[in-house]
């Protein structure tokens, strides 16, 4: 589907589509992201659209963790980047920042020392430890994402959140753990930095249908309903 169909669909569907204008020179991913976004305050913007804005001028390389950058568009720099989990007339894909404003951020992350961050690799195996019902995800280093796309990259993450536990040894291995770059995403999304509680809202945007299901009846009960009687 070609981007000028998709816009004739996004404006039949009450949604206007961004575009990317020319090309950004910005020295990294993400400023570069930053810039498409905050040329198209407002408009969708497509999974093409953001990696061929973060594509590098000079080289021409588009990047396989774009994503990521995105997701730290979000957590580090405080922009509201609206996905399909966030706003249902978003499709698969496609992202939207409504205001140009800002929230407070987290302090500064710290990382393990390079010692600490070889062990902790050796402990891994290599390979991503995000749990899943026991389920360990096990991808490793230059795999491709199955479901994100890319290369995986892995990257130090605290056991405890950094807004709840902002002095983490850096050289304790028993501190940290490896995860790829959807995960860190994921488990960014599910833990307010400002607060240090859960981001209940984000673990059920997360959540199967299935589940989602379940945390519904749940709190029908709790509140003395049923899903019956909501018809």
């Amino acid at each position: 589907m070609t981007h000028k169909s998709k816009e004739n669909i996004g404006s039949r569907r009450g949604k206007a589509y961004g575009k990317v204008k020319g090309q950004y020179n910005q020295p990294t991913v993400r400023k570069r992201i930053e810039a498409l976004f905050l040329d198209n305050i407002g408009k969708v913007m497509t999974r093409d659209m953001i990696i061929k804005a973060a594509t590098d001028p000079t080289t021409g390389r588009q990047p396989e963790n774009w994503h990521q950058r995105l997701s730290e568009l979000r957590t580090d720099s405080g922009y509201t980047i609206l996905s399909w989990r966030d706003d249902v007339s978003l499709a698969v894909e496609e992202y939207l920042m409504p205001t140009r404003e800002r929230r407070p951020i987290a302090a500064k992350r710290v990382k393990p020392t390079k010692e600490c961050w070889d062990a902790v690799l050796g402990q891994a195996k290599h390979a991503c430890e995000w749990d899943e019902d026991g389920q360990l995800c096990g991808l490793k280093e230059g795999d491709t994402d199955p479901v994100g796309g890319g290369k995986v990259k892995l990257t130090p993450d605290h056991k405890s959140p950094h807004s709840m536990k902002p002095d983490t040894d850096r050289a304790d291995p028993n501190q940290w753990r490896a995860l790829c770059g959807r995960h860190q995403v994921m488990k960014k999304n599910y833990w307010d930095n400002q607060t240090g509680k859960l981001n209940i809202t984000a673990i059920l945007q997360a959540a199967t249908e299935k589940d989602k299901k379940a945390a519904l009846d749940l709190l029908l009960k709790y509140f003395g309903y049923s899903l019956a009687q909501t018809g």
